[in-house]
């Protein structure tokens, strides 16, 4: 009987539909904002005060957060500012794989219909000795999880 490890978070790849799965654009130093959750409404029924019911409503993603050092002449930004400069929008598919020893995908987030929604980098400071951080938030409709 084999037993189980739980995987490590280091080993993961991102790739965005439309993009060339093997350009160092789409490699990332982290990932976040895979989560859902279940918004609700609360409801008071009349006549009694002790509890109220709370009945689940929709589900609601949260943002994809994906940063790494920032780069030049990348096909990634330029889909980016296209989408900020002129507010047409081309939603891509995103998958982010969670990768084995043998850099095999253990777990697939397929992340449907994600845009940009903002951009940031990192301070500069000559304080520190730092490498510049580029920030990507994406908003998207759903994720399927697959394994």
């Amino acid at each position: 009987m084999a037993s189980f490890y739980p995987p490590t978070g280091f080993h993961f790849k991102v790739e965005f539909q439309d993009l060339d799965k093997e350009d160092v654009d789409v490699r990332f130093q982290s990932v976040a904002g895979l989560s859902v959750d279940i918004q609700t409404e609360s409801v008071k029924e009349g006549g009694e005060h002790r509890f109220e019911h709370v009945l689940p409503l929709r589900t609601k993603y949260g943002n994809l957060i994906l940063k790494r050092g920032i780069t030049k002449n990348s096909k990634l930004i330029e889909w980016c500012n296209d989408a900020f400069q002129t507010l047409i929008i081309y939603p891509k598919n995103v998958l982010v794989f969670l990768l084995n020893e043998e850099h095999e995908p253990l777990i697939t987030w397929n992340v449907i219909n994600a845009w940009p929604k903002k951009w940031s980098v990192s301070d500069f400071t000559a304080e520190k000795s730092s490498i510049v951080i580029e920030t990507l938030e994406l908003e998207y409709q759903y994720f399927n999880l697959q394994e």
